[in-house]
Formats: structure tokens, C-alpha cells, sequence
């Protein structure tokens, strides 16, 4: 390392930053009586020379070192009290990430070194702990600000009524396929090969959610019996991409993948974990926020603040009534878009960051900053409306132009192919859009996101196939992931040799995922639900980094490959309707012609009346849509026997055949105005009338 002088520098921007002469780095800490910036070797593993920062300006520690090049490893060891009871946790003992860190080289070893505290001391963290973790926790490093040579130049985002998300993990979506080379699978390279691309744009998805991509240290090295993370919602730098998903860590490969997308004219959205951070409660690991400033980063309990508030369930929260707090999630969330070119994001237990003094507030600082922020005016912003606190639950009640996570839109489908009763009232909620949570503000129909499935929870087939969760592989003796599913294994649990079980379960598969497709508002599928994956009955395989999570694409059978094709073709059955392209909710009046913009329709024939509202045994649903000069008929019948079903008569031409998931129809088939059908059980029909 060549020789350097230290200079001023100066405080903004924050972080690591080459100006093609030397790195400026400027760190927050609010209440640290000393900081030290520490360089190391290019691996990270020796520590060559340390500069102690004397310059402080409104909080923000900087020091100007000329001839540092990219590169160049670094951590800082931040000095001040370590006195728990009051909140404060500094141990210069500890090396520490940069918070504004674009990459990190090396693994996080288990070490007892990596506590604040003496993790033997019948004490715990009111002890202090002597030991210098640098040899056993990860390194920043500096990165060249050069341009990466884009080609996406003219992507344009989806419209918002066209949007079909695909959730996707990074590792699990490419690591078992075939045709990825040996060296990308699992990472952000393999997701960029050609065969993933070309098989997402093949199925008809227009935006890829990834899981958490922030680095989370998804190799660490732990002890025996240790579980580890494998979703990757323990985000601990919210600027650097996860390193094991790096070849060579590599941050372009970030970009190369985000630029194929973009060229086979696919989004990219990054699932965001902002609400707390892999350091977890008193009693996890001194890695960075903790050592900067514990009281600046995290929400302290007031009564203890040796205790954190936490709405998250994973120990503490990040504390967004701090702006140099929230400055730091918004300069990452400008990062991701302007450098990264993402084009969304979806945050993870959304309601954390809208809580002002632990309360949820529409008027939220970080509500209000990320509804004026040029940047972020065109991204798509996603919101999971909960968290575990006290008032956390808050569906529909985000802002015009955010998208919301609908878990009562989840349930109610769940339960309708379950045959629950009473089920038919809130489905046609749901399907019709949520307007009794959305329609509110001039939002759009597309505010809600639709979804059966997601990372968390069974997966489609073991819906269908268990009726308790079996996550027995994760070590916790089956006590975590959910106990309420709504699922039905069909009368056996597990897999089955039984035909007509397979055949039942298959049936329900597909009206599931048909009910999806043909709702309005936003579809979102969990990756591998269209090759019917499955997760042998674990409901919360957050640990599991093998074949439970990993797609095994050579495994899919015909059935599977054949259910992949139906998923194909009722998205593009939805794309070729017409009629998802609406912003604005259903009114149910009629036009000056006399006709309704939706209908809902019973076996008879005639509108639904009360009578069949409130009727519990009905397991039958039927929409008629008007739009764009043509009537769309959807019928869903999750009997367990066909009955019989007159169709409207609406006195135009015959209705003609569009789906029939049941394959009992000719596709081709007119049938006449008001005439009886039988329906058969578990089943969706959808027919057309052109004016």
C-alpha cells in the first residue's frame, strides 16, 4: 500500500468515495467519542495501518486519504462507552462494516469474537467483551465509480395492468439447471443465463421479485446444530450485494444480470429488508449498526434501553425517526435504481418503516420523502402491510401508487378450493379487485397484489397435498412456520399413488392458479409453482439450502411439464382478454345502454340476490364482465360433484368456449345464450359474447 498522508476530507458523500486521486470516507455516528478507519490487505486478512478520524462535522466522522485506489479493505473501529443499561454498545474491540459499504469480501465465522460482549459471562451483554473480531467478520472494500456499459438504454418499465410477478430466490432458481454453467448456477450469473431468461419471457412473466439480494453473509461459517439463513432476510449492508452470489465478488454480475432481464424486456424488483438487520436483539453479534451508534440505528425500549423494540420478530428495529437513519435507506434505495438500474422494490414488513415514536402513521416521514423522491417517482414500490407490533396489520391503508401484498385475497382462495364454506362473498372481493381496501384515494385496481403462495408458507402443491406443516428437517421440532394453511391434501397426506387424488389435486392446481390469472389487480406467482415444486410439507423452509428450496428442473415429470404449459396459456389467455387493462374499480351501475360493468350471476341464471350472498353452502362463483365491447363469463364451482348451470341469457350471440380447466369442453364449442350446462366439479369455464 502506497504511502498517504491523511487529509480533511469532507463529510458528504457518505461512505467510500474515489475521486481518481485518493477515497474520502465519511461515516455517521452521533455519539462515538473516537473513530478509527482501519486498512487491511487486499484478502482482508492482515491489517496494515490504522488513521484515526479527528474530524467531525454534525455527526458525520471524515478523512481524506490520497493515492487509496479501489479495492482497497477497510473497516472502522468506532470508540465511546459500552454501557448497555443506557443504550450504548461502542467496543473498538469490534471491526466494523461501513453501513454505505457497494461490497464486501469474506465470511462471517461464528466466533464468540464477534460479540460486543462476553458471551460466557453469566452477565451476557452487560459484560465486555476484549476480543478483536477482525479476523473472523467480514471487510468493506472501496469500488471504482466507473460505468458499467449498459445496454438497456430503452427499457421501459411494464405498465402497471400488465405487471405478472414471478417471486423468485436467486440460488434456488438456477443452481440444479442443466444448461447453466457450473460456475454461474446459484448466483446472479446464472440468473442472467440465456435458459433462465428465455424461460421466464417463454412462461410470460414481466417482473422477476428477488429475494433479499442485500448482502446477508448466506455462507457463513457456524458451529454444529446451527441453522442457516437461506431467504436471506437477515440484510446486514444495504448497499452491497449479497457476496455469495457473486463470481470473484464481482459487483457488475449484479448489473449483467439486471441488463439481460432488460433487454428480453423484463423487470427486476428487489425484495428489500430495511425493518431490522442481521445483528439482531442484545444478544446478537456487534458487526456495524450497533457499534456505530446502537441509539441512533435501532429503536431502544424507553423503560430499558438495554432492550430493543421490536415489531419484526427478529430482535430490534431499525429506528426511521432518525433522519441520518433514514437518509442512509433512501441513498440505498437511489443506489439500487440509478446505479443498478432496479426498476421496484418490495419492502419487507412495510409497516416498521411508517411507525413514528413505535406508532404506524400514513404520515410517516419515510411515506412522505419516497412520494416526493424524483428518483423513485416511476419504480414500482410494493409493500408487505404488516409487521408483529401493535397496531402493524394495515392493509390498504398505503399511499396512491403503492402496491400492496393481499393476504385476505390469499386466504379466501385458499379456502374456496378447500370447499370451506362461506367462502363466496369475500372471493368476490378479491377477485373483483379489493375495492372495499384499495378504491379509496383514486387508487388503482392494480393496487392490490394478488397472490396464493409466496416464499413463506406451503407452496401450491403442498397445499394440496398436506393438511399440517412437516418442518421437522428445520430443527425446531416443527414449532415454527404457520399451524393455520387453509390446505387440503385431497384425503391423504403426502404423496399418493391414488389416481383420483392425484387427478383431484391436479384439478384444484390448476383453478388455483387459473383464479389467479383471471383476477384483477396484480398476479404474483411463487417461483416453481408452475412446475408444481415440492417442499415435502415444510411451510417455513427458511433454512434449508438444498433440494427442499432448489427447482430440480431435470426432475419434472410430463404431468408437471404439462401443468407448466396450462400456467403458460392462462397467461396469455389473460393478456389476450382485454380486459385487466382498466384502472379504475367496478361501479356494478349500468351505462346509458342499461349495462353493467360486472355481474355476478347465480346457477340459474340471474343476478345473485341476497338470498345467495348470505347463502354458507354455496361453493359457486360467476362474473360477467362488460369491456371493450365484448362480455367475459367466469364460472368457478369448487363442488366436489358436476351440477348443473344456466348461463346468462344476455340475448346477443351464442357464448363461445374460451377455458375449461377441466378439459370436459370442446374449446370450439358455441353454447347458446341462457342455455344449461353441466358444470363440472373443480372446475373453471370462461366464456365470451362479442357485440
Amino acid at each position: 500500500m502506497a504511502d498517504t498522508k491523511p487529509q480533511r476530507g469532507k463529510k458528504y458523500p457518505l461512505g467510500a468515495t474515489y475521486d481518481g486521486k485518493g477515497v474520502n470516507f465519511a461515516l455517521f455516528s452521533a455519539n462515538a467519542q473516537k473513530v478509527e478507519l482501519c486498512l487491511f490487505d487486499k484478502d482482508g486478512k492482515e491489517e496494515q495501518i490504522r488513521y484515526l478520524i479527528d474530524k467531525n462535522d454534525n455527526n458525520i466522522w471524515h478523512i481524506y486519504l490520497p493515492n487509496v485506489r479501489p479495492g482497497q479493505v477497510y473497516g472502522y473501529r468506532v470508540y465511546g462507552p459500552y454501557q448497555p443499561s443506557l443504550g450504548k454498545r461502542f467496543n473498538p474491540n469490534k471491526l466494523l462494516l461501513d453501513p454505505y459499504a457497494k461490497k464486501i469480501i469474506g465470511k462471517l465465522i461464528w466466533n464468540k469474537a464477534i460479540f460486543g460482549y462476553d458471551i460466557d459471562s453469566p452477565d451476557k451483554d452487560l459484560s465486555f467483551s476484549t476480543l478483536d473480531s477482525a479476523p473472523y467478520v467480514p471487510k468493506s472494500v472501496v469500488v471504482d465509480n466507473k460505468k458499467f456499459n449498459w445496454h438497456d438504454n430503452n427499457f421501459k418499465s411494464v405498465p402497471s395492468a400488465q405487471t405478472i410477478i414471478y417471486e423468485l430466490h436467486v440460488k434456488g432458481f438456477s443452481k440444479l439447471h442443466p444448461k447453466v454453467k457450473d460456475s454461474s448456477r446459484g448466483k446472479f450469473l446464472g440468473m442472467a443465463a440465456a435458459p433462465m431468461v428465455n424461460y421466464l419471457k417463454w412462461l410470460g412473466i414481466t417482473s422477476v421479485e428477488i429475494l433479499p439480494s442485500h448482502a446477508f453473509f448466506a455462507d457463513k461459517v457456524f458451529p454444529d446444530n446451527y441453522q442457516q439463513s437461506y431467504w436471506g432476510y437477515e440484510s446486514i449492508a444495504y448497499f452491497a450485494p449479497e457476496p455469495s452470489y457473486l463470481t470473484n465478488y464481482n459487483i457488475d454480475d449484479f448489473r449483467t444480470m439486471v441488463d439481460a432481464y432488460h433487454q428480453s424486456g423484463l423487470e427486476v424488483i428487489m425484495d428489500v429488508v430495511y425493518n431490522h438487520t442481521g445483528e439482531g436483539n442484545q444478544l446478537g453479534p456487534t458487526l456495524c449498526y450497533r457499534g456505530i451508534d446502537n441509539q441512533s440505528y435501532y429503536r431502544l425500549d424507553p423503560e430499558n434501553p438495554r432492550l430493543y423494540q421490536d415489531t419484526t420478530g427478529c430482535g430490534a428495529s431499525v429506528n426511521f425517526d432518525n433522519p441520518h437513519v433514514l437518509q442512509m435507506v433512501m441513498d440505498s434505495l437511489r443506489y439500487w435504481k440509478e446505479e443498478m438500474h432496479v426498476d421496484g422494490f418490495r419492502f419487507d414488513l412495510t409497516s416498521t418503516l411508517c411507525r413514528r415514536q413505535n406508532i404506524f402513521t400514513q404520515n410517516s416521514a419515510f411515506l412522505h420523502i419516497v412520494e416526493q423522491d424524483p428518483v423513485l417517482k416511476n419504480a414500482k414500490l410494493i409493500a408487505e402491510p404488516w409487521d408483529l407490533g401493535y397496531g402493524g396489520y394495515q392493509l390498504g391503508a398505503f399511499p396512491s401508487g403503492w402496491f400492496e401484498w393481499n393476504d385476505r385475497y390469499r386466504d379466501v382462495v385458499r379456502r374456496f378450493w378447500k370447499g370451506d364454506q362461506y367462502q363466496v362473498p369475500e372471493l368476490a372481493s378479491r377477485i373483483s379487485g379489493s375495492s372495499d381496501m384499495f378504491d379509496y384515494n383514486n387508487r388503482d385496481i392494480w393496487s392490490s397484489i394478488n397472490f396464493v403462495t409466496s416464499h413463506d408458507g406451503f407452496c401450491l402443491h403442498d397445499l394440496l397435498c398436506y393438511n399440517s406443516k412437516h418442518n421437522l428437517a428445520n430443527g425446531e421440532e416443527n414449532r415454527d412456520g404457520h399451524n393455520v394453511n387453509y390446505s387440503w391434501n385431497s384425503g391423504i397426506e403426502g404423496d399418493t399413488d391414488d389416481m383420483y387424488i392425484i387427478q383431484n389435486r391436479l384439478q384444484r392446481a390448476k383453478c388455483i392458479m387459473t383464479t389467479l390469472l383471471l383476477s384483477f389487480g396484480t398476479p404474483m406467482i411463487t417461483s416453481g409453482d408452475e412446475v408444481l415444486k415440492n417442499k415435502f410439507g415444510n411451510n417455513n423452509p427458511y433454512c434449508q439450502d438444498n433440494i427442499i428450496n432448489w427447482i430440480a428442473w431435470e426432475a419434472i415429470d410430463k404431468q408437471d411439464r404439462d401443468f407448466t404449459r396450462y400456467v403458460k396459456s392462462i397467461i396469455k389467455l389473460r393478456s389476450s382478454l382485454k380486459i385487466f387493462d382498466k384502472k379504475s374499480f367496478f361501479s356494478g351501475k349500468a351505462d346509458e345502454n342499461g349495462i353493467k360493468d360486472l355481474v355476478w350471476y347465480n346457477e340459474k341464471g340471474g343476478e345473485m340476490s341476497d338470498a345467495d350472498w348470505y347463502d354458507g353452502n354455496k361453493k359457486t362463483l360467476s362474473y360477467c364482465i362488460h369491456r371493450n365491447n365484448k362480455f367475459i363469463l367466469c364460472v368457478m364451482s369448487a363442488n366436489n360433484t358436476d351440477i348443473s348451470w344456466k348461463l346468462p341469457n344476455l340475448e346477443y350471440e351464442d357464448w363461445s368456449l374460451l377455458l375449461d380447466s377441466s378439459d370436459k369442453f370442446n374449446t370450439n364449442q358455441k353454447i347458446k345464450s341462457g342455455a344449461n350446462i353441466k358444470l363440472p366439479a373443480w372446475s373453471i369455464v370462461l366464456f365470451q359474447i362479442k357485440k
